[in-house]
């Protein structure tokens, strides 16, 4: 095996210029002292040689490392790749390298996550909701690092908010399901547990049943995984119901498709058998048969908004001003009325 090059260091760069290391610093610090000439052979050096600065002297220099880590829970489906990507476009604009982890909905593993993060020392954390240890925000307080939770929103909260309330984007879409004649009306879930979305999405859902006076019983709520087989498997055991539902409200659009797939396994046709809806309005929402009708969520506003407060915070500019957005209902082909 061939044994590895050393890494070339400062000094390298700094002979093969013909500057001094300092002169290097600067120029890798996009200082503006250095220009013209100067800039140009010291960036034709960086190059030539493959030099990356050391990321730990950087830190300790400017007390900052220039990363941001964002803890999801899940890479699995598409529910916050929209959201991530345009947190990880902007802070590239602003020289940040973003860090991505997934704790699967485990509050254990993110608190270790978290942690591990500080470790690494980044400047900033996102979070998705508020549902997880009371350890992971000691810690976070502790450290001093700023963090923001994302995907959801609380009024008069001791948090910093990037997000929307999914109990009330919820009310609409199960109020237009009603307008159409449906009472009988159940719900695929996602787990509740350590999930404040699925518990608001669920809560918004009996808000506007109850409202429109009928009931969403225990026993037509199904909570499953986010994955189109568990929704499946939940659709099955819904219509083998004595009276099975005419219409069932999802947690999320990944959900409906897979409630959608078992539906036409079933021999019901969509929706003159059945209305399904989901929420979240990504890209699967409009390529499956019949399109999805389904609540559209500004993920891409919501993970630039996340970049810009966090860089603020870490640079002291804000103390972490909540942001809360509006949701809308994408009226597709997937509800017919009774």
């Amino acid at each position: 095996m061939t044994p590895r090059k050393p890494l070339p260091t400062l000094d390298d760069v700094a002979r093969h210029a013909g500057v001094s290391t300092a002169t290097v610093s600067r120029c890798l610090n996009n200082s503006a002292s250095v220009r013209g000439d100067t800039r140009r052979r010291v960036t034709e050096a960086v190059e030539m040689l493959g030099y990356t600065p050391h990321f730990g002297g950087r830190a300790l220099a400017s007390n900052r490392t220039n990363t941001i880590g964002a803890i999801i829970p899940t890479m699995e489906n598409a529910i916050f790749a929209r959201g991530v990507q345009a947190l990880q476009e902007s802070l590239a604009t602003a020289g940040v390298t973003l860090l991505v982890a997934s704790s699967g909905y485990d509050p254990d593993r993110e608190l270790k996550q978290v942690s591990a993060m500080l470790g690494r020392g980044v400047d900033g954390i996102m979070l998705i909701g508020d549902a997880r240890l009371q350890k992971t925000y000691d810690l976070l307080l502790a450290r001093g690092v700023p963090y923001v939770l994302a995907w959801n929103f609380r009024s008069n909260s001791q948090h910093t908010w990037v997000g929307f309330n999914n109990r009330l984007a919820m009310r609409p879409l199960v109020e237009s399901v009603l307008a159409q004649g449906h009472t009988r009306i159940a719900m695929i879930a996602g787990i509740t547990s350590f999930n404040d979305r699925a518990v608001d999405r669920l809560a918004g859902a009996r808000d506007a049943i109850e409202g429109a006076g009928l009931k969403l019983p225990a026993k037509l709520v199904i909570e499953a995984e986010y994955v189109p087989a568990a929704a499946g498997a939940a659709l099955r055991k819904l219509m083998s119901r004595k009276s099975p539902p005419t219409a069932i409200i999802c947690g999320n659009d990944v959900l409906a498709a897979g409630a959608m797939r078992e539906a036409r396994a079933l021999g019901l046709t969509l929706p003159g058998d059945l209305t399904i809806v989901g929420f979240d309005d990504i890209e699967l929402a409009s390529l499956v048969e019949p399109p999805l009708t389904t609540v559209h969520v500004p993920h891409r506003r919501m993970g630039q908004t996340v970049a810009k407060l966090l860089l603020a915070m870490r640079d002291q500019e804000t103390v972490g001003q909540s942001v809360e957005f509006q949701t809308e209902i994408v009226e597709r082909g997937s509800v017919a009325s009774v």
